[in-house]
């Protein structure tokens, strides 16, 4: 790892946070990628990522809600369990020899994830259904605190239900994952925080990075690169930190 490796991961991040958002997602499992392969501490990893992840969720959800994606009904119940459960994660230490394995299981699911949705056929044409309130106050919860403890704002989840069960259409997925992410993110920084944690020096410069990455991906991403050839893309850098993790 360089010596200051602040230069190389703000352009990195810049680029994930584009790439990601070109996809409807706020990037955290990209961002923990990168870490990974720089050689960061996790302790440091799971705060960095969740608080990029506000910056990059909040553009994600201002654009999706102006486009008329966004439905409340569909979220709450999702959050009403998640946000409680995010900050009791925020709150808990893993041990080193346990958080790397549990943040490397994230980018391997992620992998799966990505490479699902690159390969899939297109989505059928029956109507999404809303999920029972049980089975999504259930979900929340348990997305919440995986989000809490791994630093993921739990979209890179939630997403795959919503599409997988029929609970929602794709832009309205993005729209909920989007705000999904915001608030668990926030939660699981709100238990970091009130167990002492202070933000780190440049990481400012970080969220900066990747909040105009997000900005740029958001309006430019879909243009670049063929959708289902971006996310087989991600898989590669997802599958290839989340083994150095779970090796490590």
């Amino acid at each position: 790892m360089p010596d200051d490796p602040l230069p190389i991961l703000a352009a990195l991040f810049l680029l994930v946070g584009a790439l990601y958002s070109s996809v409807g997602h706020a990037g955290a499992s990209g961002y923990l990628a990168v870490m990974a392969l720089l050689g960061i501490q996790a302790a440091v990893m799971r705060p960095t990522a969740l608080v990029i992840n506000v910056a990059v969720a909040a553009i994600a959800f201002v654009q999706f809600a102006r486009a008329g994606h966004f439905r409340w009904r569909l979220f709450l119940p999702f959050a009403l369990t998640s946000v409680p459960l995010a900050f009791l994660g925020g709150r808990i230490q893993l041990p080193g020899h346990a958080l790397h394995p549990a943040i490397g299981a994230v980018l391997l699911f992620s992998t799966a994830w990505m490479i699902w949705t690159g390969l899939r056929p297109p989505a059928s044409l029956a109507p999404p259904r809303s999920p029972p309130l049980a089975a999504a106050l259930l979900c929340g919860g348990i997305l919440g605190l995986v989000a809490g403890l791994t630093g993921t704002g739990g979209g890179i989840f939630l997403s795959p239900l919503l599409l997988m069960l029929n609970w929602a259409d794709t832009r309205r997925t993005a729209a909920v994952s989007s705000l999904f992410i915001l608030v668990n993110s926030l939660a699981g920084l709100a238990g970091l925080a009130s167990d002492g944690w202070t933000p780190p020096h440049g990481l400012t410069w970080l969220v900066a990075a990747a909040a105009l990455g997000g900005l740029i991906g958001s309006q430019l991403g879909s243009r670049i690169l063929d959708q289902r050839a971006l996310r087989l893309l991600l898989a590669v850098v997802l599958a290839i930190a989340g083994a150095k993790l779970i090796l490590k």
